[in-house]
């Protein structure tokens, strides 16, 4: 192994060979950051065709952290994945890489609900240009992350407590410098985020209406100290009007035990057995943002201001100049962070939150 100089330059800037692929830094983490680690993994549901979004995604998280903390990998698909798409995400990385397949029966129709009404409920959004309306697979992918990612079978068998969601082709535009698991474990969060806005009214018609159901016959499941209020302007939630507010879910470091939980596998059966995710377009972000909202403590929740991050079409920078980009830590631009965008939800979130608007 090299010096210190050595390893720094080929982590930092080697990071393309001739062939105009990423390399990995050559040294293993766990020689020179000797720091614990959570019982924690990144995850990713992604397809086949998705291999170049996928490899830039990877190469982003892995220079911008992983490479200092060697993190495992489990990319998921409904169908096998490719030996090229094995071949190509494993070049990303020195971390352990695993594949895996999502059971037919969490990517599939279940028994009560009416194909032929879900078909005509697609073809009606269809018509009505809501994005992703007329989508089968979407809706199957939205149930998959409402109801199934934390059960697939590689995540017990390698012990995971908290997961990392990764998207393909989403880019990390700041040095994480922490470890964001460890933080989440010793500071007893649940459930972090990078942005939160207003989702689409017409994809969720009687999502709200099935959660005050659910509440109504478990009271016992809501802490006192919750965050209904990013949800809500009222005190009362029986009557209360939904504001469309949720985290948005393509960027997720949570506790899988919280998915796990009693309190959310009945939430989510009983929306299952709604049928909202085939007769309408009920996705996996208000699905979970609202779950979060009121079976967790608001103290539980975090919003990673410090992590920069963009997924088409909107970006999350962080606010303090001083901290993150006169230093170099940040490549992006504080002002054109959607957090102070009018269709964004982080005002609510500052009102809830125990740590306020960041300064």
């Amino acid at each position: 192994m090299g010096n210190v100089k050595d390893v720094y330059d080929l982590g930092r800037y080697a990071t393309q060979n001739n062939a105009g692929n990423y390399m990995p830094p050559s040294f293993t983490p766990a020689e020179i950051n000797k720091a614990p680690r959570a019982k924690a993994a990144f995850i990713s549901l992604t397809r086949n065709e998705e291999l170049d979004d996928m490899r830039q995604s990877i190469m982003e998280v892995e220079y911008r952290f992983n490479r200092k903390f060697n993190y495992p990998w489990i990319f998921l698909n409904d169908v096998p994945f490719t030996a090229e798409f094995k071949q190509g995400v494993r070049k990303m990385t020195r971390a352990p890489v695993y594949f895996g397949l999502v059971p037919k029966e969490h990517w599939s129709y279940p028994s009560w609900i009416d194909q032929n009404k879900a078909a005509a409920a697609r073809e009606k959004m269809g018509q009505d240009g809501i994005i992703y309306g007329d989508s089968e697979s979407y809706r199957h992918m939205c149930r998959f992350q409402s109801g199934f990612f934390f059960e697939h079978p590689l995540t017990y068998q390698l012990g995971i407590e908290y997961y990392w969601r990764v998207e393909p082709g989403i880019h990390i535009w700041c040095d994480i410098d922490y470890d964001p698991f460890v933080f989440m474990q010793l500071n007893n969060k649940a459930y972090g985020f990078t942005m939160s806005l207003h989702e689409y009214d017409a994809t969720i018609p009687t999502l709200w209406k099935e959660t005050m159901s659910f509440v109504q016959q478990h009271p016992e499941y809501l802490p006192k100290d919750n965050a209904q209020r990013f949800l809500t302007d009222q005190d009362d939630l029986q009557g209360a009007n939904y504001n469309l507010c949720h985290f948005w879910s393509n960027f997720e470091i949570g506790d899988i035990r919280f998915f796990r939980s009693r309190q959310y596998k009945d939430y989510f059966n009983h929306l299952d057995k709604a049928g909202g995710f085939f007769y309408e377009r009920w996705g996996d972000a208000p699905v979970h943002s609202i779950a979060a909202s009121l079976f967790l403590n608001r103290s539980q929740l975090y919003h990673f201001d410090d992590i920069g991050y963009y997924h088409a079409p909107w970006g999350h920078c962080p606010t303090n100049r001083k901290l993150y980009h006169d230093n170099g830590k940040c490549t992006c631009n504080p002002e054109d962070s959607f957090a102070r965008e009018g269709y964004s939800c982080m005002p609510q979130w500052w009102a809830v939150s125990k740590e306020g608007e960041p300064q």
